[in-house]
C-alpha cells in the first residue's frame, strides 16, 4: 500500500496530520481510493473523519480554509484549502424511510466502527478505505480483487434500498469496464419497479457519465443484465432484429450497436473531445439504427432495412425523453441519424458537402463522419473503415467541417441595395442562400455579381 500512500496529495496528508492532532482519524474513502487502486488521478478526494462530532470538526476545519456544512443531515463539510476542494463526512448509518433514492434516515456517529461504516457504499469497489499517515487499508468486502477481475458487486443488501444504484452500476460498468455480479442483477431486477422515482436530473446525470466512459458497451450489458432495458422499449427492440449476414457478420442489431458505441468511444479519445461534442458522437451511435426494428424485412436473398435512417428520429426522441435527455442533445442527434448513411451513391462535390452541412444544423460534419467511421467499424470481423472521409477533407478545404456555410448575401447587404425587410427580403435572402450552395459564386465579389444581376431580373420580372 506504500505505493498508492505516496501518490496521495501532500495536502491530504497536511490535513489528516492535523486532524489526527484533534483527536481524530481520517480515512480516505470511496471513489478516491478506487482510482488510486487503479493508478487513475483521483479528481475528488473523500475523508471519512472518526473521533469528532460535527461541531467540533467544523470548527477545526475553519482554521485551515473555507469551510461548510452541504448537507446537515448527512454530516458533511467541504472544505476549501491550499487549492483543494475537499469533502469529509462523519461515518453514518442509513435507513430506508419510503420510496426512491432520497427517503433516508441518516444517523452520523463518529465513533461507529470501521466496517460497519462501510456497509453503506453501494459497490465494494467503492467501499475500500486507506489512511494516509499510517498507509493501513481496508478492503472488509474484497473490493480490490473485484475490481482486478472486473466484477462489479454490492456490499450489502441494504444496496436495494436505492434504485439509483442501478444506473450508477450501469455507468461504473463503462467507464471501468465491469461486469454486474449475478447476485446483484438480481437485486437491481427487484428495483426496477422503483425506476419511476428517480427524479429526470439524476437520471440524466447517470447518462451523461455513461456517455463519458471508455467502454459504454460495458453500461449496456449492465443494463440488460439488470433488466433496466426494460425502460427503454426503443433499446430491447435491438436485440430481437436481425441483420444481414453479408453486410453485419457480428450479428443483431443490439451487438452492433454495442460495438458502434465503443469504437465512438475511441474516435472522440482520438479526437479528444468532451462535452457536447463526445456526448453527440456517443449518442449518435447508440441512437443511430434505432429505425431498424420498424423497417426490417425480409427479401430472397437479404434482409434489408430501408429507409432505417428517416425512420430513427420518433424512436431516438421517445428513448431522450425517457432519458431526460436535454433539448439541445435530440436536436443535434436528429439529423446525425436522418443524415447516417447519406454518402451511399451520393456524388462527393462542393455543392454536396456544402448542402449536407445544412442539412446536419445544429451537428456538422466533423461529428457526422465520426459517426459513419464508428457505423462501418462496428462489424467485426469486418475490417474498420472511414467510408466518409473524403467529405470531411473537403467541408475542412471549404473551412464549414464544424458549421454550415455563412450567408454571403445578409440583410444587411440588401438594406445598402435598398431593399426594404420585409417577405420580398425574405424571399430573396433564401433564393441567394440557395445559389450559393449550388455554388453560383463562390466569394463577395461574385456574390455581389449574382446579387445584381438577380435584383435586375426580378425588376424584370415585376414590369
Amino acid at each position: 500500500m506504500i505505493r498508492l500512500i505516496d501518490n496521495i496529495p501532500a495536502t491530504i496528508h497536511e490535513l489528516c496530520l492535523y486532524l489526527k492532532k484533534q483527536g481524530a482519524t481520517a480515512w480516505l474513502v470511496g471513489g478516491c481510493v478506487r482510482d488510486l487502486c487503479l493508478d487513475i488521478n483521483p479528481k475528488d478526494y473523500d475523508l471519512e473523519v472518526y473521533g469528532l462530532a460535527i461541531p467540533k470538526l467544523e470548527h477545526c476545519l475553519k482554521k485551515l480554509g473555507h469551510c461548510q456544512q452541504v448537507g446537515k443531515s448527512f454530516a458533511v463539510l467541504k472544505l476549501s484549502c491550499q487549492g483543494m476542494n475537499i469533502d469529509l463526512a462523519l461515518p453514518r448509518t442509513e435507513k430506508k424511510t419510503g420510496m426512491g433514492h432520497r427517503a433516508f434516515e441518516v444517523i452520523a456517529d463518529e465513533n461507529l466502527a470501521l466496517e460497519e461504516a462501510s456497509q453503506r457504499r453501494d459497490f465494494t469497489m467503492n467501499a475500500m478505505m486507506i489512511n494516509p499517515l499510517s498507509a493501513e487499508f481496508m478492503d472488509f468486502h474484497q473490493g480490490r480483487e473485484d475490481l482486478e477481475q472486473g466484477i462489479l458487486r454490492h456490499v450489502s443488501p441494504a444496496f436495494a434500498e436505492d434504485p439509483l444504484r442501478v444506473l450508477r452500476a450501469m455507468q461504473f460498468a463503462a467507464r471501468f469496464k465491469l461486469t454486474l455480479h449475478p447476485s446483484t442483477a438480481a437485486l437491481c431486477q427487484a428495483l426496477l419497479p422503483e425506476a419511476a422515482s428517480l427524479s429526470d436530473e439524476r437520471i440524466w446525470s447517470e447518462w451523461e457519465k455513461w456517455a463519458d466512459a471508455p467502454y459504454p458497451s460495458y453500461g449496456l450489458k449492465c443494463l440488460k443484465d439488470s433488466s433496466w432495458w426494460n425502460l427503454y422499449p426503443e433499446l430491447q427492440a435491438l436485440e430481437a432484429c436481425p441483420q444481414d449476414p453479408e453486410w453485419h457478420p457480428e450479428g443483431n442489431v443490439w451487438i452492433h450497436t454495442c460495438y458502434v458505441s465503443d469504437e465512438a468511444a475511441h474516435i472522440a479519445l482520438r479526437y479528444g473531445w468532451q462535452g457536447k461534442e463526445k456526448i453527440c458522437l456517443i449518442f449518435a451511435a447508440l441512437c443511430h439504427d434505432l429505425g431498424k426494428p420498424s423497417t426490417t424485412t425480409h427479401d430472397t436473398d437479404h434482409i434489408r432495412s430501408r429507409g432505417h435512417s428517416q425512420a430513427g428520429v420518433e424512436p431516438m426522441l421517445s428513448f431522450c425523453e425517457k432519458i431526460a435527455a436535454p433539448q439541445w442533445l435530440s436536436a443535434h442527434l436528429a439529423p446525425l441519424i436522418k443524415e447516417h448513411l447519406c454518402f451511399h451513391g451520393a456524388s462527393l462535390s462542393h455543392k454536396s458537402v456544402r448542402r449536407l452541412a445544412v442539412r446536419l444544423e445544429p451537428s456538422n460534419i466533423e461529428i457526422w463522419e465520426a459517426l459513419t467511421e464508428a457505423d462501418l467499424s462496428g462489424r467485426p470481423p469486418l475490417k474498420k473503415s472511414r467510408p466518409a472521409v473524403a467529405w470531411l477533407q473537403m467541408a475542412q478545404e471549404l473551412q464549414f467541417a464544424k458549421n454550415k456555410p455563412a450567408m454571403m448575401i445578409t440583410g444587411k447587404v440588401l438594406i445598402a441595395h435598398g431593399i426594404a425587410s420585409g417577405p420580398s427580403m425574405g424571399v430573396i435572402l433564401r433564393d441567394a442562400y440557395e445559389a450559393q450552395l449550388d455554388g453560383c459564386f463562390e466569394n463577395e465579389t461574385e456574390a455581389a455579381q449574382w446579387l445584381k444581376q438577380d435584383l435586375k431580373n426580378r425588376n424584370q420580372d415585376q414590369t
